[in-house]
């Protein structure tokens, strides 16, 4: 599986180490990723997904799971991000039904 939030979609970047001599050389800045089990109100069940440390403080300030996805657009998300909200609006529309 690819270093890449499954939320977020924030992935590896590159750039330089920088001597005190100002010698550059390439190096990668590896995302905070953590396994997480986020739990969904709407499933009723938790969700494994790998996210950023970020990620989960997001989810946090905005309500949960549900309300994260609900309140994020679609092009900010990733395509997994974008089926697992899908998911979440037809049980949510299956519920008030």
């Amino acid at each position: 599986m690819a270093r890449r939030c499954a939320l977020t979609g924030i992935g590896v970047q590159t750039g330089n180490n920088v001597s005190h001599a100002k010698n550059r050389t390439r190096r990668r800045f590896l995302p905070n990723l953590q396994e997480a089990s986020l739990l969904s109100d709407a499933l009723g069940k938790p969700i494994r997904l790998k996210v950023t440390a970020k990620a989960l403080r997001t989810i946090e300030h905005k309500g949960g799971l549900d309300a994260f996805l609900l309140n994020t657009s679609n092009r900010k998300l990733p395509p997994e991000a974008v089926t697992l909200k899908r998911r979440v609006k037809k049980a949510l529309e299956a519920a008030t039904a």
